[in-house]
């Protein structure tokens, strides 16, 4: 009997070609979708976080006869009072940039906190320093606070008229959870996402001019939005809820600069209705 030879089993070039082509196919058509479920996994992970931070605000206040927490502390005698301390940056040798111990943990919202650092921090933003001393020592790591507050949650501890941004004349700085009648606790925003480049105090200006009644004088000033969830932003609201705005005017997409400071005085914008969304949850007229 002729015995039959098994013939050897190979891929022709076309054939590899071929499989390679495909491969990359279907690699382009899921590596958006991982990046999509990935982006909107930061979303709720970051609107969580908020979520808890404000928790811990409200609390805080309940503890204190509803009086709330500055949103910065330009004084040290207004230290002890503001929701938490320091000035961000991009040096290594500031530790609030990346020691938790040095500011996050002496936050008087840190008792009410559940012993978790990363509530003050958005997982999109991702901008880092070397430290220049301590166990990290010439180690890149991740800065630990992207949150601020909303200045006129409690101001600086600096009385109405001083402060960045900050008009005791005409627009109200809330004090404790019962002056949240306009707009309301569900309606006033308490902390945002902060941009890298402009991560210094642990506050953010909403700038009223124009409203209500003048939108062809909106502006930015001091503070500039961040959009680390595809051109969104994450807010957290006095009774506790948050969610995620998404803007709609591309003006407000000012670029990021990566790495470092980017500080401005005002930015004239007229007629953004993203701005005007940001006065209409920020303060009242007094």
């Amino acid at each position: 009997m002729k015995s039959t030879r098994t013939k050897d089993c190979a891929f022709t070039l076309i054939e590899l070609l071929v499989v390679i082509a495909i491969i990359a196919i279907l690699a382009g058509m899921l590596l958006p979708a991982l990046g999509r479920a990935r982006q909107k996994a930061q979303q709720v992970q970051c609107l969580n976080n908020h979520k808890q931070l404000t928790l811990a605000w409200i609390m805080y206040a309940h503890d204190s006869r509803d009086r709330i927490p500055f949103a910065a502390a330009l004084t040290p005698e207004a230290e002890p009072f503001a929701w938490v301390k320091g000035f961000g940056n991009f040096d290594g040798g500031n530790r609030s940039n990346w020691d938790v111990d040095y500011d996050i943990k002496k936050s008087v919202l840190w008792p009410h906190c559940g012993q978790a650092p990363g509530i003050f921090k958005c997982p999109s933003e991702r901008s880092f320093v070397v430290p220049t001393s301590g166990p990290r020592k010439g180690q890149r790591g991740e800065r630990v606070r992207t949150m601020a507050m909303n200045a006129w949650m409690g101001g600086y501890g600096t009385g109405f008229e001083r402060g960045p941004g900050l008009s005791g004349s005409t627009w109200r700085l809330y004090r404790s959870l019962n002056d949240l009648v306009d707009p309301g606790a569900s309606g006033t925003i308490v902390f945002s996402d902060q941009r890298e480049d402009q991560n210094g105090y642990p506050s953010l200006h909403f700038d009223m001019t124009g409203w209500p009644d003048k939108p062809e004088q909106t502006q930015f000033t001091d503070d500039l939005l961040p959009f680390y969830h595809g051109n969104a932003t994450s807010y957290s609201f006095a009774d506790g809820h948050s969610e995620l705005k998404r803007w709609q005017d591309k003006r407000t997409l000012v670029p990021i600069w990566k790495g470092r400071n980017q500080w401005i005085t005002v930015m004239r914008q007229p007629n953004n209705k993203d701005i005007r969304w940001l006065q209409e949850r920020a303060t009242r007229r007094k």
